[in-house]
C-alpha cells in the first residue's frame, strides 16, 4: 500500500488495486483513512448491478488481523459481545467491540473462526488500530495479534449471480451463508466468505495482494457474460441502508450502545465475561431512552444524517443518523436515534432544509434481502 497526501496534509493509503480503479475512471474519495473507489458509473447503476446480477466492490480499507496463539479464541469470547461458542471453526461472526465503562460501541466487525488457536477479524478501516490496541492489552503472553492491513486486500462480490461469477473464476461457491473456504487462486491461499453488506447472496473475498490484481481482472473477464460491474462505496451505502445495516462512524459510535442500536442479537448475555457487560446488563433490564428506527418518506423527502426528527407538534425526538434515496424503492429512506416511545408505524416529521417532511417510522430492511437465498 502506498500513501497518498490528503487535503489535510495526512497521508492517505491506497489498495493495491488503486491503479485500476484510476484506469476505469473511478471517483475517489477518502474514507477511514483511504482513498477509494466512491462510483464508476454512477451509484444508482452500481447499486442495480447488485440487486439484478452481480458487483464487485474494493473494500481493502477493512481492517485484516490474525489473532493466533493458545487461547486466542478465548480472548476473543472474553472480550468482544457475541459468543464464539455458538459457532463451529469455518463460520463467521458478526460482533461488537465495546467500552468497558460506558457500554458504548467502538467498533463492530466480523471474526472468522478457524480454530481455538486462530481468529480472523475484520474491523472497520478507521477503528482497527485501537481495536488492535485494545485486544493486545488485554491478550496474555503466548497470544500474538498480527495486524495485516499492508499485505492482504478484501474484494466483495455481491448480487444473485455472484456465485456464477466466482466459479468462472475457479474459486469455491455455495457454502452457507456466514461460512468460509480456504482456497487457491494461482497457487496461493484466498478465503472465500459468504458474508457481505448488501442485502444480496454474496461473498467477500480476502486475497494476498501479490495476487489481487490478477484475481480482480480475472473476475472481469470471467463475468462479461454475467453483467458485472465495477462497484464503489456510494453504491455499497445505497445498499447497506436499504437493509438498516448501520454504519459505524453514522448509526454507531462510542456514544452509542448496542441496546439503543437494536444489536442485541449480536451480544452473548449469558457469557460471564466482555467488555461492557455489566453497564449493558443494567441498561437491557432499565431499557434504553433511545432507539434506532427506520424511516420511510411517505413524500419526496431525501433524510440526510443529523437532519431533526419531530413529532407533528414540533416535539424533538432525535436525528437521523443515515438517510438517502433509495434506488429500489424510488424514495427516501433512513434510520435515526429517536425516543424509545415512538413506535414502529407513527409518522414522524423531519426537518428537511427548514421543510417538515413526514416519515413512517419502521423495522428494516427496507427492501426484501436476498442473503440468504440459495
Amino acid at each position: 500500500m502506498r500513501p497518498v497526501e490528503s487535503r489535510r496534509g495526512s497521508a492517505l493509503r491506497q489498495s493495491a488495486l488503486h491503479d485500476r480503479h484510476v484506469a476505469l475512471g473511478a471517483k475517489l474519495a477518502e474514507f477511514g483513512g483511504w482513498e477509494m473507489p466512491l462510483e464508476y458509473t454512477g451509484v444508482v447503476k452500481e447499486h442495480t448491478a447488485v440487486r439484478e446480477a452481480v458487483g464487485v466492490f474494493d473494500v481493502s480499507h477493512l481492517g485484516k488481523v490474525v489473532v493466533r496463539g493458545p487461547g486466542a479464541a478465548a480472548l476473543i469470547n472474553s472480550t468482544l459481545t457475541n459468543d464464539l461458542a455458538k459457532i463451529a471453526p469455518g463460520k463467521a461472526q458478526y460482533t461488537l467491540c465495546c467500552d468497558p465503562e460506558t457500554g458504548g460501541i467502538v467498533d463492530d466487525l466480523i471474526v472468522y473462526l478457524h480454530s481455538d488457536e486462530r481468529v480472523f477479524l475484520v474491523p472497520n478501516a478507521a477503528n482497527t488500530a485501537e481495536v488492535v490496541r485494545r485486544l493486545a492489552a488485554e491478550a496474555p503472553d503466548g497470544i500474538e495479534i498480527d495486524d495485516n492491513h499492508d499485505t492482504h486486500s478484501i474484494l466483495a462480490v455481491q448480487g444473485p449471480r455472484s456465485d456464477e461469477l466466482l466459479q468462472a473464476a475457479g474459486l469455491p461457491v455455495g457454502h452457507e451463508y456466514m461460512s468460509f473456504v480456504e482456497a487457491e487462486f494461482d497457487g496461493t491461499p484466498v478465503v472465500v466468505c459468504r458474508t457481505g453488506y448488501t442485502g444480496e447472496r454474496g461473498y467477500e473475498l480476502v486475497v494476498p495482494d501479490e495476487v489481487v490484481g490478477l484475481l480482480w481482472d480475472t473476475l472481469f473477464a470471467a463475468g462479461e457474460k454475467y453483467g458485472v460491474t465495477a462497484c464503489g462505496l456510494g453504491a455499497r451505502d445505497t445498499l447497506r441502508t436499504e437493509m438498516g445495516y448501520p454504519l459505524h462512524g453514522q448509526d454507531i459510535t462510542r456514544d452509542v450502545t448496542p441496546n439503543e442500536a437494536r444489536l442485541g442479537w449480536a451480544v452473548g448475555w449469558k457469557k460471564d465475561r466482555f467488555w461492557g457487560r455489566s453497564v449493558l446488563l443494567e441498561e437491557k433490564e432499565a431499557g434504553p431512552r433511545r432507539v434506532l428506527r427506520g424511516l420511510v418518506a411517505t413524500g419526496r423527502g431525501i433524510p440526510r444524517p443529523g437532519m431533526r426528527v419531530l413529532l407533528v407538534s414540533d416535539v424533538p425526538l432525535g436525528e437521523v443518523t443515515s438517510g438517502t434515496f433509495s434506488p429500489t424503492l424510488r424514495k427516501g429512506i433512513g434510520l435515526a436515534l429517536i425516543a424509545t416511545q415512538v413506535g414502529e408505524g407513527q409518522e414522524v416529521s423531519v426537518d428537511v432544509r427548514g421543510r417538515r417532511e413526514v416519515f413512517t417510522v419502521t423495522r428494516p430492511p427496507f427492501v426484501t434481502p436476498g442473503v440468504r437465498e440459495s
